[in-house]
């Protein structure tokens, strides 16, 4: 049965002091009260989905990974939970405040693990096929996976701490800005792998004995399917977060729960499914660790030979350390 949000409203009773007796929803969050099994079994799933990872993370050594997933999943946890907490008490601000920054910033962890799997990727299949180092692919994704995260943490924090509805707008435009940040980083992003793929088409690619059989797999094809899968379920949420809030906490799409649930939660469900059924570590095998790359930039020959040590006739020349000792001593 569908509740009426405005009836029963006090406006002369603060949202703080507000229950079922007192206050109308309208007076809330939201023009309706989640629904308590639909946002439990969210909370349950994201929870469940942290076994794996860390069984499988452990299992595989594919540590970075793991961490971003966790913390993902972590994340999405808190923030159903926090829902869950708000259909209890719709009134509340910290669960408020813990459902609007943990659902909006935790695919930004998960997509984080997306990108360190790219970078792996180009070294299977040679990284001079790739326009980029895998150190710049992933420095470039990973700082604006930072900057999204920043806009959208901020913009929440100061859109539930406002007094009056413009500092809302703004909250609300900042956590916009850093969606769209993301849903741009994630569209380069797809569109740096079908450039890659390409080129991979036309060169000739890592012919390394064991690369070439990782390759092969269908495990290992099947697993590209997915982080591919994976990440256009992340965009479209993205896209849908950035559309819900641009209409405001007033708007249609803001308090409309069956969209958040398919459009928002069922979608990072089925990209939190792709990246654990498909686990990277079982798709890449021995090849996860074989593929690693650094953060360092690789030194020139220059630098190499000016921290080359001196050699052992060096040492022993007239000119060196032992003819100068032994001239001393004559």
């Amino acid at each position: 049965m569908a509740i009426d949000p405005y009836a029963g409203c006090n406006e002369q009773i603060l949202q703080q002091f507000c229950t079922f007796e007192t206050c109308c929803l309208a007076q809330s969050h939201f023009l309706y009260l989640p629904n308590y099994g639909a946002n439990m079994f969210f909370c349950i799933f994201f929870a469940i989905m942290i076994l794996p990872q860390i069984g499988l993370g452990i299992y595989y050594k594919t540590w970075g990974f793991m961490v971003s997933m966790i913390l993902g999943l972590l994340l999405e946890l808190f923030g159903y939970e926090s829902r869950v907490q708000i259909n209890l008490n719709p009134w509340g601000a910290n669960p408020f405040l813990l459902y609007l920054i943990c659902l909006t910033i935790a695919p930004v962890f998960i997509a984080a693990a997306i990108y360190l799997c790219l970078t792996r990727v180009l070294v299977l299949y040679g990284k001079d096929i790739s326009r980029f180092a895998p150190r710049t692919v992933a420095l470039s994704f990973m700082l604006s996976d930072f900057l999204s995260l920043v806009f959208q943490a901020a913009g929440g924090a100061i859109a539930d701490t406002a007094n009056t509805t413009s500092a809302t707008q703004t909250g609300a435009n900042i956590m916009i800005v850093g969606l769209v940040l993301q849903a741009v980083s994630l569209g380069t992003f797809l569109i740096f792998c079908a450039d890659f793929a390409w080129r991979c088409s036309k060169s000739v690619l890592n012919d390394d004995p064991e690369a070439v059989r990782t390759r092969g797999r269908m495990l290992f094809k099947v697993s590209m399917g997915g982080l591919l899968f994976a990440t256009v379920t992340i965009l479209i949420r993205s896209i849908f977060r950035a559309a819900e809030l641009s209409g405001g906490f007033h708007g249609t799409l803001w308090n409309n729960e069956t969209d958040f649930l398919i459009l928002d939660g069922a979608m990072i469900a089925l990209a939190v499914i792709c990246l654990t059924a498909l686990h990277p570590g079982a798709a890449f095998g021995g090849q996860w660790n074989a593929a690693n790359w650094s953060f360092r930039k690789a030194k020139t020959v220059a630098e190499v030979k000016a921290e080359k040590p001196a050699s052992t006739s060096a040492w022993y020349s007239p000119s060196g350390m032992w003819g100068k000792m032994r001239g001393s001593k004559a």
